[in-house]
């Protein structure tokens, strides 16, 4: 069983501390809060398999601590003084983090399992066994607790919504309400590895010229401060008539103004952020930011397409399993997180409801192509099922070639903006230095 470094305050408000063996961090924290402690940090430090009896050293049992206060201030003493070893593996176990290749690698192995029939609780029980990641240990115990307690998985993953992404979570849900939790960890799968592939591709684009721009920001700046100046001074002292260039002066003069009034620029960059961050927080301004992620260049086909590709194949896995077409909406729709989206499904509920088209509010969105409504259209006179299959390779069809499409349209306008910045640098900076390399200021310096 998993062990923790816990700290906590009582209702005196005394902090308490102590290593204790429980199942899962969920159970302490209710075992904690039941005894009226507060949490402050829960680490786990080790992991002991079931099968060992051995009680580790300075170890006991949450029961055993919560019998009475003074058991607690006893252990509060006694988790003062730790050795070493302790120390190191307490600080390893904060260190170590789940990337995201933990999960990828846990998802794959649960859904093999799944495949070969296992039930749930067989299928974390094994994982487990061969997970070396003390904290995904932890959490994956604390899953199987759940699960032991007839419990969902998706509402404990719920409370590690920092390891398990919101879309992951709610493909689980689906999978579990649906009964069709195989073909729900399939489609995590393919969700992680797209996302990875994604941003692999993005990394290679992005990064290298984000370097190379941030390069030539810092050059460009460090010479306006102190090439420009000695240049300057080199014609002060043999009193040529040429001057610098018009461009050099003005940027010179701003960089000098910025330097001297910093504190200016600086309220009104945090002001701005602030304002926009506060507005986007608000309903009306997390929709409107919503619909601008779907409307945006270059990668607003792509989210949207995304978006809609999961609604899609949860509402198929819903479908197929006998939901009505309602239900499904409203079971599939955790899948997206849009705001945007979220309105045009429960429009499309509505009208469930009312007897109208639930395609009609997709249509006016102005959002989805008409190949899409056209076969969704196409699927409620035929079989609907067979049709969003069609549909869902169609739209992986669609998003691949819209990646490729951005693959080839990003570096073109990052080449364009590092572009200017380096022709900006040119005229600013590099001219001022050749006109001195090529000594033409000294024949106005002589009068010649």
């Amino acid at each position: 069983m998993p062990i923790y470094y816990y700290k906590a305050v009582t209702h005196n408000g005394n902090v308490v501390s102590n290593r204790v063996e429980e199942a899962s961090r969920m159970t302490l924290i209710k075992k904690l809060k039941n005894n009226n402690y507060i949490p402050i940090t829960i680490v786990q430090t080790a992991y002991k398999s079931k099968q060992k009896k051995t009680k580790k050293k300075n170890v006991t049992s949450i029961d055993e601590i919560m019998k009475n206060v003074n058991t607690t201030e006893v252990g509060r003493n006694k988790a003062k003084i730790q050795t070493t070893r302790e120390k190191i593996n307490l600080y390893f176990a904060k260190a170590e983090k789940i990337t995201k290749r933990d999960l990828v690698i846990f998802t794959q192995n649960f859904y093999l399992l799944k495949k070969a029939n296992f039930n749930n609780i067989h299928a974390l029980a094994t994982i487990i066994q061969s997970t070396e990641n003390i904290t995904l240990k932890g959490v994956l115990e604390d899953i199987l607790a759940g699960v032991e307690a007839g419990e969902n998985m998706y509402t404990t993953m719920e409370y590690y919504s920092n390891i398990f992404p919101y879309i992951y979570i709610n493909m689980i849900k689906v999978g579990e309400l649906s009964g069709s939790l195989t073909n729900s960890l399939q489609q995590a799968v393919k969700y992680l590895d797209d996302n990875e592939r994604v941003n692999k591709k993005l990394r290679s684009i992005l990064v290298p010229n984000l370097v190379q721009f941030v390069l030539l920001l810092v050059m460009l700046f460090v010479g306006t401060l102190f090439a420009i100046p000695s240049i300057q001074k080199v014609f002060d002292q043999l009193g040529t008539k040429d001057s610098l260039p018009w461009i050099t002066l003005w940027f010179q003069g701003v960089i000098n103004t910025l330097m001297q009034y910093w504190y200016i620029p600086t309220l009104i960059i945090v002001g701005a952020i602030g304002a926009l961050i506060s507005y986007i927080n608000t309903p009306k301004g997390k929709y409107n930011f919503d619909y601008f992620k779907y409307k945006m260049p270059i990668f607003g086909k792509l989210i949207f397409g995304l978006d809609f590709s999961r609604l899609m194949k949860a509402m198929l896995l819903n479908l197929q399993n006998g939901m009505r077409i309602q239900d499904s909406l409203e079971v599939s729709k955790n899948v997206v997180k849009n705001y945007v989206m979220l309105s045009i499904i429960e429009t499309s509920i509505n009208n469930t409801l009312m007897g109208a088209s639930w395609i009609e509010p997709f249509e006016n969105s102005n959002l989805a192509s008409p190949m899409i409504t056209e076969m969704l259209k196409i699927g409620m006179q035929t079989d609907l099922s067979e049709m969003m299959e069609k549909l869902v390779e169609y739209m992986d069809i669609d998003i691949d070639n819209t990646l490729d499409n951005i693959m080839k349209t990003l570096p073109q306008v990052v080449y364009i903006i590092v572009g200017i910045v380096l022709i900006f640098f040119v005229v600013v900076v590099l001219v001022p230095c050749v006109q001195v390399y090529m000594g033409n200021f000294l024949f106005s310096a002589y009068g010649v």
